[in-house]
């Protein structure tokens, strides 16, 4: 009966999932996200970085870029998700609908995910293309790509949960971005200000990127695994918690 109830709430996250993407890849958002995204973390690696000068044979200056990217592509992809169905009063008939807050909260981050990883697919091309300029470590960038998915899995859980506290659209983004801003760029602070060391530890515990620099170096640390599997299931949590508030008020 457990396992039962189990594959018919998949089966129900899975149909919400199927149907927020068709919905993106409809709307011109995602491909607007996916062409920037692109376009700019290969001018910032060809252009700002001038990569070929650089003489080395790793992609680290491109996949480092990563984190100031998310702040304005995740707030793209997760604006639509909740502050949408609130402004138009579907979500009235999306509550009533036989799905748990967990069927409807998975489904569309399932949904969200899938299109970011779509567009770290697309840029799959890039390091092919520079294999023939010298000795890349490819075991670095399989971790690059893990913890890339790993960050944007996170910031994609803590978008959603701002798209569900927000009323419309713009808000959603606008807060989505200053709060990515904020825990992408809080370590910063660390190298700019002389602050005590559990002060510098905890901003630094928060802080998005600072949890992928060991991906960067080519290092799967578990605790660095463990915080954003951990902070993005948090932040589903919350989602629900908003969600179930909403569907009683």
């Amino acid at each position: 009966m457990k396992r039962e109830k189990i594959v018919h709430s998949g089966l129900r996250v899975a149909a919400l999932a199927r149907k927020e993407l068709f919905s993106y890849l409809n709307a011109p958002a995602f491909y607007g996200a996916a062409v920037f995204f692109l376009l700019f973390c290969s001018i910032w690696l060809f252009y700002f970085q001038k990569y070929f000068t650089m003489n080395i044979a790793s992609l680290r200056p491109y996949f480092g870029f990563f984190p100031l990217v998310f702040i304005l592509v995740i707030p793209v992809l997760t604006m639509k998700s909740w502050a949408e169905e609130r402004k138009t009063g579907s979500i009235e008939l999306l509550l009533t609908l036989p799905f748990s807050e967990w069927n409807l909260v998975l489904g569309k981050f399932c949904a969200t995910f899938a299109l970011l990883v779509m567009m770290l697919i697309l840029t799959i091309p890039l390091p092919f293309t520079l294999f023939s300029l010298g000795e890349f470590d490819k075991g670095v960038i399989v971790c690059e790509y893990i913890g890339a998915l790993l960050m944007g899995a996170s910031a994609a859980a803590l978008g959603l949960l701002l798209s569900a506290l927000s009323k419309n659209q713009a808000g959603s983004f606008l807060g989505s971005a200053v709060v990515l801003m904020t825990v992408m760029l809080i370590n910063q602070l660390t190298f700019s200000l002389n602050l005590p060391y559990w002060l510098a530890e905890v901003i630094n515990f928060i802080s998005l990127s600072f949890h992928f620099d060991s991906f960067a170096k080519g290092l799967l640390d578990s605790r660095d695994m463990v915080y954003y599997l951990a902070s993005t299931a948090l932040f589903l949590f919350i989602t629900t918690r908003v969600i179930l508030f909403r569907k009683w008020s």
